[in-house]
């Protein structure tokens, strides 16, 4: 960063007010892009989570005559029948302005299927199939990592 004062443009006060804004401005508009790299990093997560096989009950697909998928058991994340769960996911990265200049972010992933709520809590006939907690703890380290590099 460089400041200088020639005496042609204003004071020494304004051309160092003039600066620090510029990096104010800088440094949110690389927070912001921070949270996008964090809303994929959990995006990933999601998406790691939610593949593989299960070790619950065998089950026929329906409408078909012999397809079949095995469930997810009890304490397990969700299993993939139809692959709704793991394709309807929408973030975002919400932004507030704080008093200092700054800006304080919030990243977010959130499901769009009706039912996602019913898996992760379970009802009334069928046990939880968590997987919001799985997911934060895989993304974790990598949003650590995001927001842990210097703003240079």
């Amino acid at each position: 960063m460089k400041l200088w004062v020639d005496g042609k443009n204003g004071s020494a006060g304004s051309a160092i007010g003039a600066t620090i804004k510029e990096q104010v401005t800088d440094i949110n508009r690389k927070v912001v892009s921070r949270g996008v790299r964090a809303v994929n990093a959990i995006r990933n997560a999601e998406l790691e989570v939610l593949k593989g096989q299960r070790s619950g009950r065998v089950y026929r697909k329906p409408y078909t005559k012999s397809a079949t998928y095995t469930a997810s058991a009890p304490g397990e994340p969700p299993a993939r029948r139809t692959g709704n769960l793991r394709l309807h996911w929408n973030g975002q990265v919400k932004s507030e302005s704080a008093d200092s200049g700054g800006i304080a972010i919030v990243a977010e992933l959130e499901s769009q299927e009706r039912y996602a709520a019913a898996l992760e809590n379970g009802t009334r006939h069928m046990a939880p199939r968590p997987f919001i907690e799985k997911i934060k703890e895989k993304a974790a380290p990598e949003i650590q990592k995001i927001y842990s590099q210097p703003y240079t």
